[in-house]
């Protein structure tokens, strides 16, 4: 599970957990501007996630880590009702596909601009 945070116009996506181990990474810092949008779509979540490297896939239990197909994506999903799909524009990573406590709530902070509020 990811835990985000926000330091002015950074958002932290702070993985929690054993899944630090499964994904081989602890947290990603994205800028506000380089992301597009948030959204669900359980479509995304196929049986095939791409080339991983590095990280930890069991098919159907957890996917965590990076894996290549169509660009570098940053996946950690065990409960696919609970993840979201954020996808970046000049960052290193083309999406991130994580689950989070509250994937409504977590859209909405994402697709809001600073300069909205």
């Amino acid at each position: 599970m990811v835990n985000l945070t926000r330091k002015e116009n950074l958002f932290i996506f702070e993985i929690e957990g054993l899944h630090k181990l499964w994904a081989l990474k602890s947290k990603i810092t994205v800028s506000e501007e380089n992301i597009l949008k948030a959204y669900q779509n359980e479509k995304e979540f196929t049986f095939w996630k791409g080339i991983r490297a590095p990280g930890t896939e069991i098919p159907w239990l957890i996917a965590a880590g990076t894996f290549y197909k169509k660009g570098r994506n940053f996946w950690d999903v065990s409960n696919k009702n609970k993840a979201i799909i954020v996808e970046l524009q000049n960052h290193y990573f083309k999406k991130l596909i994580i689950e989070v406590e509250n994937p409504e709530a977590v859209i909405k902070i994402l697709n809001t601009k600073q300069d909205e509020k």
